[in-house]
């Protein structure tokens, strides 16, 4: 069994460009396969901090790597036209050489878009939406002339060019009956949420051929880390959400991940409790990543 890929999971929150491309740079240098984002008009839970908008600090980041996959857990597919996401995925695939995956959800924040005004579609809607969207985002990557009447979208157009160097990589999150089948049809990595970690043997079956990954919180112990420190942190940020964070050093991160790919998951996008300070990046990458077992 191989060893699984880790990516860097980063809400980019708080946080000013050059800091968040400092993580990015450290996170290469690491080890980590790639970078994920999130998709957000305002950040769950913290509307009033500062954010910066998805695509644009993708590219950004993308632009000041040279190895790093870039890409997002997830994109919202109701805040883009798929013609417009389809053109923005091929854009970033040539101009990365490859590096970019399109991560694409179908917004579990209903009240976030009717709020911004985007729409008051229920999470039914939403879900039909993302399919549709799907189907024309991989018909405009073909480059032949698309004709479409669906419930969400028309276009009779002439299609697009470039197509992709090669096929760009869908990632879809998600737990639910719908998401799954959409996992099935357009999927090449299914992500495991948070919350349902504990319910991946039961589902793996109904993500087809998809690849697995699952996100994980992490309070990360460095050899030169308290553990008490590193546990009052994780518990006063992220204690009440759903799953919790695991805290742990490297042994009892490499045997918590080992656990996860024994059940088949070969990426782990990893989220760290105390906002991933590229201290905390090499000493992962030096602690956990090198060591992981081959």
């Amino acid at each position: 069994m191989d060893p699984p890929e880790f990516f860097l999971y980063l809400p980019q929150i708080s946080m000013e460009i050059e800091q968040i491309t400092a993580r990015a740079v450290a996170a290469e240098r690491a080890g980590f396969r790639g970078i994920a984002f999130m998709d957000h008009l305002a950040p769950p839970l913290s509307e009033a901090s500062p954010m910066f908008e998805a695509m644009t600090v993708a590219t950004w980041v993308a632009a000041r790597t040279t190895d790093l996959m870039v890409s997002h857990l997830v994109l919202c597919d109701a805040l883009r036209h798929p013609a417009v996401l389809a053109r923005q995925a091929v854009t970033l695939d040539h101009a990365t050489g490859g590096r970019f995956e399109l991560g694409l959800g179908w917004g579990s924040m209903g009240g976030e878009l009717a709020g911004y005004g985007i729409t008051r579609n229920g999470p039914r809607e939403r879900a039909e939406r993302l399919g549709e969207s799907l189907d024309l985002i991989t018909a405009l990557w073909s480059g032949a002339p698309v004709a479409h009447e669906g419930r969400y979208f028309e276009l009779a157009c002439p299609g697009q060019q470039p197509t992709p160097r090669s096929r760009i990589p869908i990632v879809i999150g998600g737990a639910g009956r719908r998401t799954l089948e959409l996992v099935r049809r357009h999927a090449d990595w299914w992500n495991v949420p948070i919350y349902a970690l504990d319910r991946l043997a039961e589902l793996r079956t109904q993500a087809g051929k998809a690849r697995a990954s699952s996100q994980h919180l992490v309070g990360w112990i460095a050899a030169t880390a308290e553990r008490d420190e590193v546990e009052r942190l994780a518990r006063r940020r992220y204690g009440l959400m759903t799953g919790g964070p695991v805290i742990g050093d490297a042994a009892e991160l490499i045997e918590h991940f080992g656990r996860y790919r024994a059940l088949g998951v070969e990426r782990f996008y990893v989220w760290f409790t105390d906002f991933a300070p590229p201290s905390s990046l090499r000493s992962f990458g030096e602690e956990v990543i090198d060591r992981m077992p081959r």
